[in-house]
Formats: C-alpha cells, structure tokens, sequence
C-alpha cells in the first residue's frame, strides 16, 4: 500500500530529560522558532507556554505531560513536553507509550543524570528511536564531548555527533554539511550558515571521524568510502544515519542552549530528518477477545483503535487523552473498549479537541497518527483500547508502578466528609499513582502517591481547583498485641441476681492458660477443658460460646486495643452452676479469664516488619547501608550485578515513612525500593 502523505510528513515526538535539564527551556524555543508561538515564555518567569498550570507555575517544574503542534519544513511536529521529576513519572511512561520518537536532553555540566536513566528505560521499553540535545553549553564546565562518552558507558548507546557547539561563538560546526551555523536576530531566529573555516574543522576532526564510523556501520557504500579516504555525500550519510536510528543502533547527537536560543534549528532538522513517521514504527500489537495476537496496522481505512493513555479534568470535567493507531473518530461516534475486569464497555465520543498545551480547540475529525483530546467517556480511563463496536482489540496496557509514600488527611471542615470522597475519586481517575484507602483499624483516609512533591502537588490541587480545605499528616502505622511469658488465670461471671426469681441467676467460671508462639504463628485456640461438676457436659451452644469469648478477647489486647497475635490459648477448666450457666454466661467468663491472662503474660506491643528491597549504585552503598542501621534494619543479603547493588533487609514500617525521598537524595535520585509485609514483631 501506497504511503499517504500526511503521514510521512508527521512526527509524533517527546521531549525528556532528567529534572532541570531544560526540556521546557528547549520547547519553547521549537514553539516559536516554528511559528506556533508568536512569543518566547521563559520557565524562571512562570511564563513558559507548556507549564500551563498554576502549580507548574509556582514550583518551576513540569507536573503533567503537556501536548502541542509546531510545523517545520512543511511537516506537522506533534510534540509532548514530560516532566523531569521521578515522582511523575507515569507521565513519562504514558507519553513514550504513545510516541513514535523521542528528544532526550542532557544537561552539558552534569551528563547522563540518574533521570536520564529513568528515562532511558522507558524509551527503550518502547523501542523509540532516539535524539539527544545537549543543552546548556553556554554554561561554565560544558563538555560536548563528555556528554558523549557519558551516553555511551551510561547508557550503552552509539552516539553520533552532528552539530558540535561553539558557545563563545554562538554556533554550531554541522559534521555532515560541514557548515558553520551561527543564530543571529533578538532571538536566535535568524540562521546565518557558512563553510566551515579550515581552522575550525581541524578541531572537530575526531567528532567527524566518529560520525563517519557510525554511518559506515550501516551503510556499506559509506563504509567504502570512508575506507579509501574518500568523503561520502552529505545525503548518503544522512540516509544511513536514519536507517541506523530507526533501527535503534545509533542516537544522532546536537549541541546547544536553549536559553542563548542556540542549537534548536539544526535539532528540528534532525527531528525530520533522523526520527519516524507514523507508518516508519512498526504496527502496534494488540490482543483480539479470543486472546490471539493481532497487528494493528495505521491505516485511516479500518476499523478504529485508538489508546487512551491520559485521563484529565479540564474545566472540571473529564477528558481522556488517546492516540490513534487505526480508523478515524467524529464527534457522536459510538466506542467500546475491554475493562480492566474483562467487561465490555460502551460509550460515546462527545466532541473532539486539537490540544494546545493548556488550550482546546474543536476538531470535526481525527484519524489514525494523531493524539487528540476527546469529552463525553464517562468510563474509559488510562490504558483502555478504544475501538469501532464489534471489532474489539486490546492494545498493550501502560504500565504503572505502585504508590510508596502516603499520607493521612481529611477535610478541614467536617461537613466536607462527602465532597471529599467525591473529589478525590476524579482526582484518582486522573492519575493512576494515586491510590486512595481506608485503614480498617485506625479508621484513617491514606492518600498514597509516588513520593512528598506528588502529595504536596495533589493537595495543593484539590484546594485551588475544588476549593477545598485538607489537613494532611503522617498515617498512622497499625500495631498488634502479643505475650512474653506463659501464664494462667480463672475468672468467674456471676452479676447481681435477676429480679425476676423464676428465671435461674446467670453463673459459669472459666479456666485459660497462655503460651507465647513463634512470630508469624497467629493465634491458637483450644477448647478441651475439665469441666466441673464431674460428669457433666458442654453442649455445642456453649461450645461456640466459649469459643467467641476468646475470639472476642483476642481481638482487643490489654495496651492498645489491637489484635494479639501469637499465642495459644487452652480452656483448661470450666466450672457449670446449673441452667444459670448459658452460653451467655460461659461466652462472659471466657473473656474476663483471657483478659486477666493476658495482663499477666507480659503484653508487648509488636509493630509491622516489612521485607525491603533496595537498589543503588555501588558508590551510594556505603551511605545506604549507614542509613538503613540507623533505622534498625536487619541486613539479609546484598548481591551486585554490575554497578548496581541489591540490598535485601527486614525492618519497621514507620522508620520507612518518607524513605523514597531519602532514599533519592542519599543516591542522587538513582536509588529504588520496593517494600512487602512480612509479618509483626517487637521491635
């Protein structure tokens, strides 16, 4: 089949970057460099256009993945701006699931950062074919050439260097045209290109020599010529150096600064001439009802599927963000879509919007290639494969990873308990990281997310687009109860007598003894008793009686009014007066005598241990393992695979509130943990 031509002059791409690499910096300049912003907002001025909400505003930082167009070159660019902090960075994983390429930034001081890593999973989870713009080479200790090497031993990818940076002189040498590009006019926007002086190309002879190497890895006519000291044409180079990032065996590299508003040109070159069109990827994998696995080719001709990968509250009401892979949507068009528990939903597209940042504007139809935003799916939420009805397709599903710090909060007001639950269940729809729950046992709302700056962002949130008032705290860790020591006690139930003398006066007196168990073991129960006076029997009422008499007893502890656990307990006697003896009575005497046991058996509160597993470069282990003793943790193992270090340990919940972000800055942010119940112990 023919390729359509708005096809091959479309490019779906992101930009991502370690935390203040200046991803946001570089956007707006390809925004206005482009035409689609008449005007350069700057992000220390709050003013960037692609940090359109007010929290992004205030903090200085990217929150969500932000959505825009820009033309270059007679091509359609539809660019993605993601957030650079590891508490959102589901943003980024949503926004590499739906993207044909990728620009990573490198900041030209730091390198590869531990994000840049993140990041760099992500992107090749995906298979994305790959820029890299090294930015911020105006600044002291800029190294070009470091960042490089940096991508190569951090990364394990083949970096090809295209357009070498000069920032004294405010351009860039280009190593395929061998052209000198300065940036001249009040913002860079006048390109004023050159041959290279003679003088200049002796100093990049060593980035050339790379260039040429990595082409002729991929092109064997390149390869001749490189081979015989000949010099390749320009567009045969360029031709090999596509082939090579499509096939994800080299990542063609620029430098420049965003801010001096130098280097972004040749960059939106490359992102033509080196990154994908949509028909350039291969067809997206899906799964049909029958579980089979079947392409989904991007043709605007079949039947629609299209990926809903972000659910938004815009103007206080739901949007869903989705990309299409196949067929077209108007608005009214009727949808289905396979749930997450395997139901089949229906719905309808309402209207349908362009996205512009923090803009909408109405689209009357879109087909397969675009990300558009659509209104009116009240169901329909992150990682559903929207599809035709009767042609039901399930694309792959984007991963999320569980929340790991939460925090107790409720409503300033008390009459606010409702609208609280109300917004907090759109404002879960919309992030997927969010979790909210209820601790059945100290009766506390959780609100758990991806670390401290995701919580503060929700909160702050809540409170400027609800207008509601929450007060926040640590969450309360749940304890239980256990015994130390064996130990006995009898206790006898006989209250004050009935007035009414026909009816028997209640009476029964019950004998426990306690033995403290190995942790983890629970609690056992034994119901064997003598019973007194000799020859008589318990009947199966007062059998179950006694046996809630210490299932209640066991439920609320001596210290706390928690759950004891650990132990065994024997009803060694009961003692029967009679009719007064009912199952009441028995049920009365059973707890009073476990009550007084427990007190007895020196109770000891034991608090949660979780078994923890941490990973950090081996330089931070030292520091980590430090911290982790402080925080009485019991070292089991470390395993090392390659510079990574696997740390395996037993310790207290509560020491490990707030650990992520600890755990980050002890590691520059490189470090990771994942947390799991093991069981209750003193502590």
């Amino acid at each position: 089949m023919k390729k359509p031509a708005r096809f091959s002059h479309v490019r779906n791409i992101g930009i991502a970057a370690h935390v203040d690499a200046g991803k946001t910096t570089l956007t707006e300049r390809i925004l206005f460099y482009t035409g689609a912003s008449y005007k350069i907002g700057e992000v220390h001025d709050g003013a960037a256009h692609m940090d359109y909400m007010a929290e992004e505003q205030q903090h200085g930082i990217t929150i969500t993945a932000a959505v825009t167009k820009a033309p270059w070159r007679d091509h359609q660019i539809q660019l993605i701006d993601t957030p650079g902090h590891v508490d959102f960075t589901v943003e980024v994983e949503r926004a590499m699931r739906v993207l044909d390429g990728c620009v990573i930034v490198l900041d030209g001081v730091r390198g590869v950062e531990p994000q840049t890593e993140t990041v760099w999973r992500q992107r090749s989870h995906f298979k994305l074919p790959t820029l890299f713009f090294v930015n911020k080479m105006d600044r002291p200790g800029a190294d070009f050439r470091r960042s490089l090497a940096a991508v190569k031993q951090r990364l394990g990818a083949e970096p090809a260097p295209i357009a070498l940076p000069l920032p004294d002189d405010g351009a860039v040498i280009h190593l395929i045209e061998r052209t000198l590009i300065r940036f001249t006019g009040e913002q860079g926007e006048t390109i004023v290109s050159e041959p290279c002086p003679p003088d200049l190309w002796e100093t990049c002879g060593d980035l050339r020599e790379a260039l040429l190497l990595a082409a002729a890895e991929i092109d064997d006519s390149v390869a001749e010529a490189v081979l015989s000291g000949s010099e390749p044409p320009p567009e045969d180079v360029r031709a090999a150096l596509r082939q090579g990032t499509l096939d994800g065996r080299l990542c063609p590299c620029y430098g420049g600064s965003a801010l001096r508003n130098m280097g972004v040109q040749p960059l939106l070159d490359g992102i033509l001439d080196f990154l994908p069109a949509p028909l350039d990827r291969p067809p997206a994998l899906a799964e049909n009802p029958d579980g089979e696995q079947v392409p989904v080719a991007m043709d605007p001709h079949g039947p629609l599927a299209a990926l809903a990968f972000k659910v938004q509250l815009w103007d206080g009401r739901r949007h869903v963000f989705v990309r299409l892979y196949r067929g077209t949507l108007e608005p009214g068009d009727k949808v289905a879509f396979i749930t997450g528990d395997g139901r089949v939903q229906h719905e309808q597209a309402a209207r349908l919007f362009e996205i512009d940042a923090g803009k909408k504007t109405k689209l009357d139809r879109a087909e397969a290639g675009q990300i558009v935003l659509i209104a009116g799916l009240r169901w329909a939420t992150t990682g559903d494969t929207l599809c035709a009805p009767g042609h039901l397709v399930a694309l792959e599903r984007i991963a999320l990873q569980a929340p790991v710090l939460g925090l107790a909060i409720e409503p300033t007001a008390g009459t606010d308990e409702e609208r609280l639950l109300e917004v907090l269940g759109k404002i879960e729809q919309e992030d997927p990281t969010l979790l909210v729950e209820e601790d059945p046992e100290t009766g506390q709302r959780l609100l758990r997310g991806m670390g401290e700056l995701h919580l503060q962002i929700v909160l702050e949130r809540i409170e400027r687009e609800f207008g509601l008032q929450i007060r926040a705290g640590r969450p309360a860790v749940a304890v239980r109860e256990t015994i130390r020591r064996r130990a006995q006690a009898e206790a006898l139930f006989a209250p004050p007598p009935r007035p009414d003398a026909r009816q028997p006066d209640l009476m029964a007196r019950v004998a426990v003894t306690l033995e403290p168990l190995p942790r983890g073991s629970g609690s056992q129960t034994q119901v064997t008793p003598r019973i007194l006076p000799e020859g008589s029997e318990l009947t199966q009422a007062q059998i179950q009686a006694i046996r809630d008499g210490l299932k209640g007893g066991l439920i609320s502890g001596p210290l706390q009014g928690t759950q004891v656990l650990d132990l065994e307990v024997r009803v060694t006697e009961v003692e029967l007066f009679g009719p007064g003896s009912t199952p009441e009575a028995l049920a009365a005497a059973t707890a009073k005598a476990l009550r007084k046991a427990l007190e007895a058996a020196s109770p000891v509160l034991m608090r949660p241990i979780m078994r923890l597993e941490v990973v950090v470069p081996e330089a931070s282990l030292g520091g980590v393992l430090g911290d982790l003793q402080s925080r009485h943790a019991l070292i089991r193992q470390t395993d090392t695979l390659g510079d990574q270090v696997t740390v395996q340990a037993e310790v207290a919940l509560e020491p490990l509130l707030g650990y992520s972000t600890e755990l980050r800055s002890m590691t520059q942010g490189r470090g990771q943990f994942s947390m799991q119940f093991e069981r209750f112990d003193l502590c």
